[in-house]
């Protein structure tokens, strides 16, 4: 394993995608056979589409929440838990791209969910966000009579927490970038920005993302086989 500079003094940024939560037979989006290949996004993620036909966009997410109930972590999650309960509070921050709560249930607790969380649903009425995974049917409504929406950043519509986001970029001396392909805009700049601020960064990934020339460090291949090894080495100096 290569040997990247780490101690108590460390303050990690991590980022994660897809591919981490792939690992745990999470549907993908971009990758051959995902998603957007049996969807067409612009009739299920986007708010003209919910505008449309809400209908469609329920029964779409709908089937996404009830896989959250067939899958767990994988030895990744459970690699960045076990990292951040070891290193010193308020030194580790864990943003994901991903709606599903892998990284909580694995035990993460300091979470920036950017694109929002498929376990919560918000009313587009009265803005009350509702944590629950039960099936709520095609077109559920809140209590105050408002159509709910699933608690996600749609296509269009601006990440969440990005101010947060941009704070602990700046503060962070270690940038872990995770199953991402580089590709998805705004995430995709957070590599450069953490390296223009000054950090060391390091990437996993089963392919090289297309923003790659940011890496310091760059390990090819399974995440829930690299990252637990990677994390000991770590701890080991703490």
């Amino acid at each position: 394993m290569e040997t990247i500079p780490f101690d108590r003094a460390t303050r990690l940024v991590v980022l994660t995608g897809a591919g981490i939560s792939a690992e745990s037979g999470v549907h993908t989006f971009r990758d051959k056979g995902g998603l957007w290949s049996k969807y067409n996004l612009y009739e299920v993620a986007t708010p003209e589409a919910f505008a449309a036909d809400p209908r469609r966009v329920w029964e779409f997410y709908n089937m996404r929440r009830a896989q959250l109930g067939t899958v767990e972590p994988n030895p990744a999650h459970h690699a960045l838990a076990k990292l951040e309960a070891t290193m010193p509070e308020g030194h580790f921050a864990l943003i994901t791209q991903n709606v599903d709560d892998l990284h909580r249930r694995a035990g993460c607790r300091a979470i920036l969910q950017m694109h929002g969380e498929l376990a919560k649903v918000r009313c587009t009425r009265c803005g009350t966000i509702t944590e629950t995974l039960e099936d709520l049917g095609v077109l559920p409504h809140c209590d105050c009579g408002g159509m709910l929406r699933p608690h996600i950043v749609w296509f269009g519509e601006v990440p969440m927490l990005m101010d947060e986001i941009d704070d602990a970029i700046r503060a962070c001396t270690l940038f872990l970038v995770v199953g991402t392909s580089g590709v998805v805009y705004p995430a995709a700049g957070l590599l450069a920005q953490a390296k223009a601020s000054g950090a060391r960064t390091v990437g996993v990934n089963l392919e090289a993302p297309d923003n790659v020339a940011y890496l310091d460090h760059f390990f090819q291949g399974k995440a829930d086989e690299i990252l637990p090894k990677l994390v000991e080495s770590w701890i080991s100096r703490l």
